[in-house]
């Protein structure tokens, strides 16, 4: 074990550590890396609470320093309104890949935050129509702001509509939004109408019943669908999974949690329907887009890769930086 202990890291510390670019750079190189076939499988368990849950997604990062990662994260959907928590809380383990010695105990909601949206910037970058201007952000809370902060960095983006079933929400993420990004942002009350007028649609709600009808998504649409990480959420309508390009951040998790799991359950695609991995798009296993007229699904349910080499990226930087306090466990 290091002299100095485990290194424990608060969320202000990590968002100061971590910013969105040094995120999706992070990401994509490990994406490349699953393409080429030098990181192996990761794990996801699943346990059910009372108004929540917990899932556990852990991984093995090989590099010059090989480490073991785990991520601890609850979800329950009613914090905000019962007691003022946020819907998801959690910790990062990030340990020795040689000899499990824990290096640092890591606070996860920035990491979940910006690695999810990092991951829909790196689809975007290679699904997307190169020229998309413009966007809808459906669920507009601290996912959608990250989503749109992400994308606009690979994507010429012009205009955003703002969709959210809280209107005081939407509005106050136009207003925030649109001052600190200086792209126009409207508030929408008629989602299919933004969602006909898109290049773009970025879903991270908790929705439980789809609300992206096939018939309002135009060809050459790219959809990052973000929100559906569990069984029971849906956001994308299966006979639209069913009929489009669908690219997986993994291939067996969106087949048991994603939206891709509700058109297999409809019997409307099979799991040999999914188009790839993106990891085989990013290492050149597999092309991205090939016309302007497809629709691109990406199906995001997070997978343990990306909260390794975002924790880390926070680690190593926090060790040079002077960032966190050090524990002992053993002493």
């Amino acid at each position: 074990m290091l002299p100095e202990g485990t290194l424990l890291l608060r969320r202000c510390e990590v968002e100061q550590l971590l910013s969105l670019p040094d995120c999706i750079a992070a990401v994509e190189r490990v994406f490349r890396l699953q393409g080429e076939g030098k990181i192996p499988a990761s794990g996801i368990l699943g346990v059910r609470a009372n108004g929540g849950g917990l899932h556990v997604k852990a991984g093995l990062l090989p590099g010059e320093r090989n480490l073991l990662v785990a991520k601890l994260n609850t979800n329950f959907p009613g914090n905000r309104a019962q007691s003022g928590l946020p819907t998801i809380q959690g910790v990062i383990a990030v340990c020795d890949g040689d000899n499990g010695c824990p290096l640092a105990l890591i606070d996860s909601i920035d990491i979940t935050i910006k690695r999810t949206a990092a991951a829909s910037a790196v689809a975007t970058k290679y699904l997307a129509r190169k020229n998309s201007s413009i966007a809808t952000i459906c669920g507009c809370g601290a996912q959608g702001r990250a989503q749109l902060r992400a994308i606009q960095l690979v994507l010429p983006l012009k205009k955003i509509y703002a969709f959210d079933l809280d209107e005081d929400v939407s509005k106050f993420f136009a207003r925030e939004l649109s001052r600190e990004l200086t792209i126009e942002i409207e508030p929408v009350k008629e989602l299919s109408r933004a969602i006909r007028g898109s290049d773009l649609i970025v879903t991270c709600t908790p929705a439980r019943e789809f609300f992206i009808p096939k018939q309002d998504v135009a060809a050459g649409t790219f959809i990052a669908a973000v929100g559906t990480d569990d069984s029971h959420k849906q956001e994308i309508d299966p006979a639209l999974m069913a009929s489009a390009k669908v690219v997986a951040d993994s291939v067996d998790q969106v087949c048991s949690i994603g939206d891709t799991h509700h058109a297999i359950g409809k019997r409307l695609m099979s799991k040999n329907g999914i188009y790839a991995e993106l990891s085989e798009i990013v290492a050149g296993h597999k092309s991205g887009r090939t016309s302007d007229a497809e629709i691109i699904i990406f199906d995001s349910t997070g997978i343990a890769i990306e909260d390794a080499i975002a924790a880390a990226t926070v680690y190593e930087k926090a060790r040079t930086s002077g960032f966190g306090t050090y524990f002992k466990f053993a002493a």
